[in-house]
Formats: C-alpha cells, sequence, structure tokens
C-alpha cells in the first residue's frame, strides 16, 4: 500500500508535463498567425555639444500685431468696396444721360406731386390729374424758355452796342491810368486776340459742331425726363413696389420705411430751393432793373436756374450780373448790383434758408461744397444740380436705416432684468402721436 502514492504523485506530474507542452504548442500556432510585433523606433541621437542652439520658431500669425491684423482686413474689404464704387461710376458714366434724365425726372416729379394730390383730393381722376399738372408744368418751362431766349434775341444789338461803348471807355481809363499803357500796346494786344481767332478757327468750328452734339443730347434727355416725369406722376406708387421686391427680405422692411421718408426729404429740398431761388430771382431782377441794366429779366432768369447749385450757382449768376452792368453801364453801377447781389444773398443764407428749409435738409456746408465739387467733377453742371439732393437723401435713408437697426437690435435682444427691467417697468409711458390714436380709435369703431 505504501508505493500508491508515489505512483500517483508521478503520474501527477506526467500530466502536468503534458499540459505545459500541449500550452506551449498552442501558443506556438497562435504566435504563427498572429503579426510580429513592431520594433521599438530607433531614438534620435542628440546632437553634438559644439551645435549652435536653435529657437523655436513662433506661429507667423501671433507675431503680426493685432492692429496690424484689423487694418489688414479693414484694408482688404475697402479695396472691394473701392472696386465695386469704381465700376458703378464707370457703369453711371457709360450711361450718364439716361441717369441725369432720370434724377432730374425725380426733382420735377417731386416739385409737381403735391399738385396731382390736391387735385385728386378734388375729385379728378388720377389719370386726368397726372395729365393737367405735367402739361401745365411743361408749358410754364417752355414758356419761361422762350421768353429768355427772346429776350436775349431782343436786346442782343442794344448790348453789343453798350459792350463796344464798354470797351471804348475801358480803352479810355486804361490810357490815364497810372499804369502808362500806351494806345499801341492796347492795339498790339488787340491785335494778337484777332491773329489768335483767325489761327485757331478750325478749333472753333470743331467746338461748335460740338456744341450742336451737346445741343442733341440735351434735347434727348429733356425727353426722356418729360417722359419719366409723367409715368412717375401717374404709377410712381406701383413703381416703387415693384423696387422693393427686388430688395432682400430681410432688408425690406427697413428699405420700405426709409422710401417714404427720403421721397419726403427730396420733396422738402425741391420745394424749398424752388421758393428760395424764386425770391432771389425777384430781388437781384428789380434791383437790376432799377439801376437800368439791360437783359434785367433774362439775368433774372438765370439767377433763378443757377440757384439749383448751391454756393457755385448764387457766385456764377451774381457775377454775371455785375460783369453785365459793368460793361454796359459802368463801375457804380456795376458796384450798386455787386451790393444788391450781396446784400440778397446775406438774406437767403441767413433767412430764408434756415425758415423754409428747416430740418427737412440737414447737411453740413462742407458737405455742400465736397458734394458740389464732386458732382461737377463727375457729370458738369447736372452733377453739381442733383449732388446736393442725392447727399441729403442718402443722409436720411442711412440716419433711418440706422434707429431701425438699433430696434431690430433691441426687440431679438434677451429681455430685461434686474435694475434695467424695474427702470423700464416704472418709466412713465410716451404719449402717442395725434394720428395714432385717431387711428386706434377708428378700429375701436
Amino acid at each position: 500500500m505504501s508505493r500508491v502514492p508515489g505512483w500517483l504523485g508521478r503520474l501527477g506530474g506526467k500530466l502536468t508535463e503534458m499540459g505545459e507542452r500541449w500550452d506551449e504548442r498552442r501558443g506556438e500556432a497562435a504566435g504563427d498567425e498572429a503579426p510580429a510585433p513592431a520594433s521599438p523606433p530607433e531614438s534620435v541621437p542628440p546632437p553634438p555639444s559644439y551645435a549652435p542652439a536653435v529657437a523655436a520658431r513662433p506661429d507667423p500669425v501671433a507675431t503680426i500685431p493685432w492692429g496690424m491684423r484689423v487694418a489688414a482686413e479693414a484694408g482688404w474689404r475697402l479695396l472691394v468696396l473701392a472696386g465695386t464704387l469704381w465700376v458703378l461710376m464707370r457703369v453711371i458714366s457709360a450711361v450718364q444721360l439716361v441717369v441725369l434724365a432720370f434724377v432730374a425726372a425725380l426733382l420735377v416729379t417731386a416739385m409737381l406731386q403735391p399738385t396731382v394730390a390736391r387735385l385728386k383730393r378734388l375729385g379728378l381722376p388720377r389719370g386726368l390729374a397726372t395729365a393737367v399738372t405735367a402739361i401745365a408744368g411743361f408749358v410754364v418751362m417752355g414758356l419761361v424758355g422762350w421768353f429768355v431766349v427772346w429776350q436775349v434775341m431782343d436786346n442782343l444789338d442794344n448790348l453789343s452796342d453798350r459792350v463796344r461803348d464798354g470797351i471804348e471807355e475801358l480803352k479810355r481809363w486804361l490810357l490815364d491810368s497810372p499804369f502808362h499803357v500806351t494806345e499801341s500796346q492796347i492795339n498790339d494786344i488787340a491785335k494778337n486776340l484777332s491773329d489768335t481767332i483767325g489761327t485757331n478757327t478750325e478749333e472753333i468750328t470743331s467746338a461748335g459742331l460740338q456744341g450742336v452734339t451737346v445741343m442733341v443730347e440735351v434735347l434727348t434727355g429733356i425727353l426722356l425726363a418729360m417722359f419719366s416725369t409723367l409715368f412717375l406722376l401717374y404709377d410712381g406708387k406701383r413703381i416703387w413696389q415693384w423696387v422693393l421686391k427686388l430688395v432682400p427680405a430681410q432688408a425690406r422692411e427697413g428699405v420700405a420705411g426709409a422710401g417714404p421718408r427720403a421721397w419726403r426729404t427730396l420733396t422738402a429740398y425741391v420745394r424749398g430751393t424752388v421758393i428760395v431761388a424764386l425770391i432771389d430771382a425777384i430781388f437781384i431782377g428789380l434791383g437790376i432793373y432799377f439801376l437800368d441794366v439791360p437783359l434785367a429779366v433774362p439775368l433774372a432768369v438765370f439767377i433763378f436756374l443757377f440757384a439749383f447749385i448751391p454756393l457755385v450757382g448764387a457766385v456764377i449768376s451774381g457775377a454775371l450780373a455785375v460783369v453785365v452792368a459793368l460793361v454796359t453801364q459802368g463801375v457804380f453801377t456795376a458796384l450798386m448790383v455787386l451790393i444788391v447781389v450781396l446784400a440778397v444773398q446775406q438774406l437767403e443764407g441767413h433767412v430764408l434758408q434756415p425758415f423754409i428749409l428747416g430740418r427737412a435738409v440737414r447737411v453740413h456746408p462742407l458737405g455742400v461744397v465736397l458734394a458740389v465739387a464732386a458732382g461737377g467733377l463727375t457729370a458738369g453742371i447736372g452733377g453739381a444740380v442733383v449732388a446736393v439732393p442725392l447727399v441729403a437723401v442718402t443722409n436720411t435713408v442711412v440716419g433711418y436705416l440706422r434707429a431701425y437697426s438699433k430696434e431690430q437690435a433691441m426687440r431679438s435682444g434677451p429681455p430685461p432684468y434686474g435694475a434695467t427691467a424695474v427702470e423700464i417697468a416704472v418709466a412713465p409711458r410716451p404719449p402717442a402721436s395725434p394720428l395714432k390714436d385717431s387711428a386706434a380709435g377708428e378700429e375701436r369703431e
């Protein structure tokens, strides 16, 4: 019996040895199927001690100052805007005649629109009211132009005689003046002037042909302005509604609110300018007439027309009146005309414009000067005429859109809380306008 435990121990050892061999064989079989483990990467040897130290380079964006990055961001956007403006100006200059005719039609429509509204309130149909107003307005403008031309042609002979007498008087004054001018020098100046005119005959002829081309363009622009005025008077509301459909939906509400305000500004500017120009023409024309200066009525009409060019127009028309008085009546009469012109212009600048235009057209004098200069350089006299109303309308539209965007931001922002909510809650309610009160009363009824 003592041999049994020993036999059992040897049997257990053999079984254990067989299990270990079996495990080894299974491990070898699994190792043949599995990929071999990756070898560890080779370590980079450190640089030698004599090699110079190289500092790490920072991010290029981080090295540029913040102000320079902002300037660069604003710079390329300004370049895009400048390029867009340049392309727009090139397009406008290509169709300059059409643009000026349409702008002139807008100005005439702003002047005639109140008459159409009054006739409609009296019971006339819209088409008949538009036709009566347009025909009456165009007839009055045509009669004024015909009267000016007739007065100039009727007084041309008398004016030429007075100019000749004035030149002779100026010649005698130069001979008796302390400037030591001799008659031979005056004759040399006259001969040089005559020779210059004779040698530049071709240039004068080409200038005359160019003047004929300009007259054709002017007549074309007048016809375009007349047709545009007629359609704007008759169908202006539907034209504006069609224009609103071209505006993106997000900005349509703001543009729809800015449009009537811009139109009121333009109407106020045209009305005020017409009244001021009429007062200038009447007073300066009366002064010229009582001083016995020829062409008093045509000069008054020129003063009325040039009054539509702010600042520059008054200077040109006044200088023209003074020159005509100097050539035809002498130095004393010219000095008196100058006093009359300056007095009326001072009355216009300090009383008439602030009282008549009021707050409807709020443009700084520097803005007026720059606008007139830019308009004159871009499109000549027409550009100078439309520059100031364009700036006034733009000022009104930008101010309204700024206030509208601020109001929209307040509506879309988070509701007030804390002390702000308490202040809003205890703030008195602003009084409603009479128009809103009457509309609310009508809705209640």
